[in-house]
């Protein structure tokens, strides 16, 4: 029998790894919110707002039926935005089994608690570590719809779980690898969106290819403090999940958070390129969460304050730049 995965959320990211899975051999319930987004996926094989031009597989089903994607699912994989999963998960968390495993594809940290998605989730529903998992790493979606190579990493604090889901995403061009170190893996997808913003306001100012080394390197420095004063593995953040993430995310024209910053940076407004943003950019308000928790746990973040002051404050890339340049000098390992 093959593995039947419920995929909540039919946007981007959702729909690219519905097709990995159904490359893989597994049979996906792709859900969706929109009934016409549904009808377009179920009647072209294609998903005509996100990923146009794309035929999907024959393995993949869309619905608009919350419980109908639900019902004999072995996993449920949960894509929507960061700050919407609480009140759905809420909804769908009565529809799915009690030993459904459940996977985070989502890179961000909840507003009001500053919790990661995997502490939502089983706060949610109960579940235990060995029931929730995450995938993540340099993911673009935009990339892998068109099965360019790729590789990610799949977290679950029981290892015998993480196997089961690399096998149920392993196909020729997507490779995921396993590790028990899931606070890591979230850490490196919700702090590079941060990181990511404030390449993307660099490169919208004119500044070049120094910073952007500069800014990157430094934003897993600060990356790797956070989530080792939160118990995580330093070697996680110099994978794929952390560095690997990074660099594409920062380096990409694809990444929503690269190109919001650049918006900012050559002077719109945060309402601005809002406006002009036709997907979530997870990095506008996790970067006030992962301040929360940096402060939390005492550890020094300037690039998230930075980009916190810029996004949320009103302060000017010019008078941020100046700021983070005049900061004391220190040793670089401290």
């Amino acid at each position: 029998m093959p593995t039947r995965v419920a995929v909540y959320g039919a946007g981007s990211w959702g729909t690219a790894f519905s097709m990995i899975l159904a490359d893989a051999g597994c049979e996906v319930s792709l859900w969706g919110r929109r009934p016409e987004l549904i009808d377009a996926i179920n009647s072209t094989r294609s998903n005509p707002d996100y990923l146009p031009g794309v035929t999907l597989p024959s393995g993949i089903t869309a619905t608009a039926d919350a419980a109908q994607a639900a019902k004999g699912a072995d996993v449920a994989v949960l894509t929507v935005t960061a700050q919407t999963l609480r009140p759905n998960l809420t909804t769908w968390a009565p529809l799915l089994a009690q030993d459904t495993v459940l996977v985070s594809l989502m890179k961000g940290v909840e507003l009001s608690t500053a919790s990661l998605m995997s502490e939502v989730i089983a706060d949610v529903t109960g579940a235990g570590p060995e029931r929730i998992a995450v995938v993540s790493g340099p993911n673009l979606a935009g990339e892998i719809i068109r099965r360019q190579p790729a590789a990610s990493v799949v977290a679950c604090a029981d290892m015998n779980v993480a196997e089961r889901l690399q096998a149920a995403c392993h196909t020729p061009y997507f490779r995921p690898y396993t590790t028990t170190d899931v606070i890591g893996c979230e850490l490196g997808g919700a702090v590079k969106n941060v990181i990511a913003l404030a390449v993307g306001i660099a490169d919208g100012h004119g500044l070049g290819s120094n910073t952007q080394a500069a800014l990157i390197t430094r934003g897993l420095a600060e990356t790797t403090r956070l989530a080792q004063a939160m118990g995580a593995n330093a070697q996680t953040l110099a994978g794929l999940a952390g560095m690997g993430d990074l660099v594409a995310t920062c380096s990409s024209p694809l990444s929503r958070n690269h190109t919001f910053g650049a918006n900012l940076g050559r002077g719109l407004t945060v309402a601005e390129t809002t406006a002009v943003t036709k997907q979530t950019a997870e990095g506008v308000t996790s970067c006030r969460s992962v301040l929360d928790l940096a402060r939390r746990h005492n550890v020094d973040m300037p690039l998230t304050e930075t980009v916190v002051g810029i996004v949320h404050g009103g302060t000017s890339p010019q008078d941020a730049i100046k700021e983070l340049m005049s900061r004391s000098a220190k040793p670089e390992l401290h």
